[in-house]
């Protein structure tokens, strides 16, 4: 008998144990906010080392932010370490050319990000900028001796002082600051400063740049102002570095942009649009003469947006990667015929791409809906990759969710894809509530990204609780070619939403979905798409509209973008009020009965925030279910930790409420 009691203790112990390791390890916002990102990859010139960086969350009774710091690994993974400290960021770290200092922004100084330079046998950053306005970007010369970098123009003595005494009325669209291009040595001069000179006096708000292999040139791209709304104006022009003469290299009807020369530096690659230029962008890449002239244009991509991550130490090949449905592909362009040939083709997502200048060393942050992101160092050639970082080691010990890609026939037989993401321990045949998540955009995709990091929609919780959830790429998404990011011109909410419903019936018909327990959650366009749905069928149970554009009559007055709708519409709405209306939610609201969450930044100029009240009101004066949470300070994204929680959290207790 003592036995058995013995046993009978030793069994209870053991699931007492039992239940706190799996309470610690459950997922939640909390959780999925504190996973790392990663970017800025830079390899040494030797090919020993890579710099990078890492994001954490900083949570505290009065703190919550995003700080970003800078990390060294070796490129074969035997060394891992962190290199900068502090409360303030530091960023986009690069070496010099002798590999002997690391320059990169930062702004732990007065809240502005300098350049600083620091030694890597020893001592602490040099501060190398002290103008009072922000760097943007930089580069080394090619010589190591002085750096080129973008930096907005800083107010005068007259705004800075308007601004302290409350005086601070403004015109829009007037006294427009800039991004312009300047010059900076390394060294001091004669009286212990470093004398910055401005490249670019013309008025066009330059975007990017890269310097000649002589260092006697440099090569940018710029647009007439630096609203996101006139990047249409994108052309490029070459400065002179020492005479600060600027000339023209491209300037049509087209969009060119992302320059970078050739290592010989005769040509310059760019991405250059199709025309008209479209938001629905139609992208390829073109190769000019750099002393002048007709380009080369090089065949159109899968998915025409080319991203240019180098050229070949030859010059004969330009590297470039796009998505390719939940994927990413590597492409070569071959300059003399002009060809494109998919190289690689991988299931995960892949960002921060560098490679080395022998082109035989790339480093990249990968990510997996079960693998959360890590920097990879490959040899070209090799078949395995090195993980040179270690910034997300704990979350592995979690039970991720099983994500599968589906595909299934819309309304008129075009074939759709999507990522299903099944509960954590689901049981196949089991019927479960079933949550539509809706992509922004409308050109954005839905890719094996890590189901556990941060934003508004926890998935890993959602799964951890039970739901399934379904990301489609209805036509309009990137990542499956121009004809289909362009197939919902003029149809928003149309043949994209039998997409979307088809896509729900699929996974019904599966016996995942449980018909009578579905939601419908989306931010940007996803939220958009919500609240159209909402007044289209009312077989969701519960909806989580996020930063939604409720009427695209005023939110195309509001908007930071009010060339946008005119675009996919092809009209504005005083020549065509119909099809505005036909295509608004507000104006089908009427119909709506399902319980809605609109969650919306209150800083948001995107999408400004009135568009969220406006569907709250209508619902609320409707008698319909309906909570709206407001996240001060906050842009179209909440960038802020406890933001992203509250926002996630809120979308946690919505669905179990009408789901559960």
């Amino acid at each position: 008998m003592n036995v058995v009691r013995r046993l009978a203790v030793l069994l209870f112990l053991l699931s007492i144990s039992a239940l706190a390791v799996s309470a610690q390890y459950t997922w939640s916002p909390e959780l999925q906010v504190k996973v790392r990102a990663l970017a800025s990859p830079d390899i040494s010139p030797d090919g020993k080392w890579v710099a990078y960086t890492i994001n954490d969350a900083v949570m505290a009774a009065d703190k919550s932010e995003f700080v970003t710091q800078i990390w060294m690994a070796t490129t074969d993974g035997s060394q891992n370490y962190q290199l900068t400290f502090g409360e303030r960021s530091s960023t986009n770290p690069k070496f010099s050319p002798d590999g002997t200092m690391i320059a990169f922004t930062s702004n732990r100084k007065d809240n502005r990000n300098y350049l600083y330079v620091m030694r890597l046998s020893g001592g602490e950053p040099e501060q190398v900028t002290e103008i009072k306005s922000s760097v943007a970007n930089f580069e080394w010369s090619p010589d190591g001796k002085s750096f080129a970098f973008t930096m907005t123009d800083p107010k005068t003595d007259d705004e800075e002082k308007n601004d302290k005494g409350r005086n601070d009325f403004r015109w829009i669209d007037e006294n427009v600051k800039l991004a312009r291009l300047y010059y900076v040595p390394l060294a001091k001069g004669a009286g212990g400063k470093r004398e910055i000179r401005k490249l670019t006096a013309v008025d066009r708000h330059v975007t990017g740049f890269d310097w000649s292999p002589d260092g006697r040139r440099i090569v940018f791209a710029h647009v007439s102002s630096p609203v996101v709304d006139h990047w249409p104006t994108s052309d490029l022009s070459i400065v002179d570095v020492a005479t600060a003469t600027v000339s023209t290299l491209a300037a049509t009807a087209a969009a060119e942009a992302a320059p970078s020369f050739s290592p010989d530096g005769n040509w310059v690659a760019a991405s250059v649009s199709d025309v008209p230029v479209r938001w629905a962008q139609s992208n390829r890449l073109a190769v000019y003469p750099a002393a002048g002239g007709a380009p080369r244009l090089m065949a159109a991509s899968f998915d025409g947006g080319p991203n240019v991550i180098g050229w070949t130490p030859d010059g004969s090949k330009i590297m470039f990667f796009e998505p390719k449905g939940t994927g990413t592909s590597m492409y070569e362009a071959t300059v003399a015929t002009g060809a494109v040939r998919d190289v690689q083709n991988s299931d995960a997502v892949i960002s921060s791409v560098f490679v080395n200048k022998n082109a035989d060393l790339f480093a990249f942050v990968s990510q997996r809906d079960d693998s959360p992101p890590e920097l990879h160092v490959v040899r070209s050639g090799a078949s395995t990759t090195t993980v040179v970082s270690n910034a997300n080691a704990d979350h592995a010990r979690y039970t991720h969710p099983k994500t599968d890609v589906v595909k299934w026939k819309s309304k008129d037989g075009r074939e759709i894809e999507g990522l299903l993401t099944y509960p954590i321990g689901y049981t196949a045949g089991t019927k479960v509530p079933l949550i539509l998540n809706i992509h922004g955009g409308p050109a954005g995709v839905f890719q094996r990204s890590y189901v556990g990091g941060r934003g508004v929609y926890p998935l890993a919780s959602l799964a951890a609780k039970g739901y399934a959830i379904l990301r489609p790429n209805p036509r309009g998404s990137s990542g499956y070619g121009v004809a289909f990011r362009q197939a919902n011109i003029k149809d928003w909410g149309g043949m994209d939403y039998e997409d979307l419903m088809t896509g729900v019936d699929h996974v019904i018909a599966m016996g995942v979905g449980d018909p009578n327990r579905l939601g419908v959650m989306g931010w940007s366009y996803g939220g958009y798409m919500t609240s159209m749905i909402i007044t289209k069928t009312n077989r969701f149970k519960a909806a989580s509209s996020g930063a939604p554009v409720t009427n695209l009559m005023s939110f195309n007055g509001t908007a930071d973008i009010p060339s946008f709708v005119p675009d996919y519409f092809e009209s504005e709405f005083w020549d065509n009020p119909a099809i505005y209306a036909k295509h608004s939610a507000m104006f089908n609201i009427k119909n709506a009965r399902t319980p809605t969450l609109i969650q919306h930044g209150e800083a948001d100029v995107r999408v400004p925030i009135s568009q969220g009240y406006e569907l709250y009101n209508a619902l609320k004066r409707q008698g319909v279910p309906t909570r709206m949470i407001v996240l001060p300070r906050m842009p179209h994204g909440p960038n802020e930790p406890k933001m992203q929680i509250a926002a996630m959290q809120s979308n946690l207790d919505w669905f179990d409420k009408y789901l559960k």
